[in-house]
């Protein structure tokens, strides 16, 4: 028994208290319990208490994992006692906003069924994977200044694209989405850091929508990758679940084909068994898994910082688009439809191959928790409109 009073705060609901996810509303820094917000600027949570009084996780995120930890201690006491503690103060989750200033942004392509469905659609005389993609975590850098907060409406973005008679200009016609699983970084600002470490330097899980034009996309991306195509709109859950929720959700990675470089070798198994559901208009569309992705965080991180470059408190990578071996476990439009040769079909009747103006895609996500446990992420929910 608890003293909070909400139906979905019960560990067989992804929000119960073996989640508290961080977030920000209204009244500052809180953690989610079921459909409610527990500020944290007036609980007695000792050293802790100093990390939290603002109106974001900045501090927090730059306190490092002994101070994470013992505030997740502390707060899982004070959220399953009987009586409300001094100061306890529960607000609704309805005010939630991007709560950390986003840093570098990163996002990979580390599905390998993702990549092999890509390749056959656009390489369907050669092999569908490149002849790296085996040895390291494909990446690239996209723009923090458009990584939102769900909820924020998606502009239809304009760009150049593939005609007849030379490129043409104008909105994209194939919006796409890439049902992602994203990593909040924190701890001190450091570089080379190996797997071993990774961890440390890994706040939380959040769910991400990068949205994508891939007609835009088809035109641009050669020979050096994603630019508009990528950079107008990531979508970020409101509430940033600890990495130290999924330690019962760990996993090994799929094998590779080939010996990894001594920097991306694992001594610990940090795939990650979370199932993604895609819904398109109320209708669910796919359940990509996250266990089949072929490279961890950490390995992703790892990768990052090994030429020099320095991972900081609120950068912000992205695992790329999670896709299965089956055809309902495609993370995007472009997979579901096969580059659009293929529509799917909706509970209304309608059909899609990419999005429509005024459709809205939402995100939800779970993994398995401690003592048969579910452990949640924040959606993430967009709607298109035109410019």
């Amino acid at each position: 028994m608890s003293w909070i009073s909400d139906p979905n705060f019960t560990e067989d609901q992804p929000f119960g208290p073996q989640t508290l996810p961080y977030g920000v509303v209204d009244g500052g820094v809180a953690v989610r319990v079921g459909d409610q917000a527990l500020l944290l600027k007036s609980l007695a949570l000792g050293k802790c208490s100093e990390y939290v009084q603002g109106d974001s996780l900045d501090p927090l995120l730059k306190a490092g994992r002994p101070v994470w930890s013992v505030l997740r201690a502390k707060l899982k006491e004070i959220v399953t006692a009987t009586s409300a503690p001094k100061g306890a103060e529960l607000v609704g989750i309805e005010t939630a906003k991007l709560p950390f200033t986003v840093g570098d942004y990163v996002d990979f392509y580390s599905s390998r069924h993702h990549a092999e469905n890509v390749g056959r659609m656009f390489r369907p005389d050669g092999d569908p994977l490149t002849p790296n993609w085996t040895h390291l975590p494909i990446g690239y850098h996209g723009r923090a200044g458009t990584v939102y907060v769900s909820g924020t409406e998606i502009v239809r973005p304009n760009g150049q694209k593939r005609g007849s008679d030379g490129p043409k200009f104008g909105p994209s016609e194939r919006l796409d989405i890439e049902a992602e699983i994203g990593f909040v970084c924190g701890g001190p600002q450091s570089a080379n850091v190996s797997t071993s470490r990774a961890a440390e330097h890994v706040f939380g899980v959040a769910l991400v929508n990068d949205w994508s034009a891939r007609d835009i996309q088809a035109w641009e991306y050669q020979p050096l990758g994603p630019f508009l195509a990528k950079s107008f709109a990531t979508s970020i859950g409101a509430w940033i679940t600890p990495l130290e929720a999924f330690s019962v959700a760990r996993v090994p990675t799929p094998p590779l084909p080939n010996k990894l470089h001594d920097y991306l070798t694992c001594d610990q198994p940090w795939g990650l068994d979370i199932t993604i559901t895609v819904e398109l208009n109320d209708t669910i569309v796919a359940r990509p898994p996250f266990r089949e992705m072929s490279w961890s965080f950490v390995q992703q991180l790892a990768h990052m910082t090994v030429n020099g470059a320095t991972v900081r408190p609120g950068d912000l990578f992205a695992s790329g688009t999670v896709s299965g071996p089956e055809k309902d476990e495609r993370g995007s439009f472009l997979e579901l439809s096969w580059g659009g040769k293929e529509p799917f079909k909706l509970d209304d009747g309608s059909t899609r191959s990419f999005l429509e103006d005024g459709d809205t895609v939402r995100l939800t996500a779970t993994a398995p928790g401690e003592g048969g446990s579910v452990v949640g992420l924040a959606e993430v929910v967009g709607t298109v409109r035109s410019a």
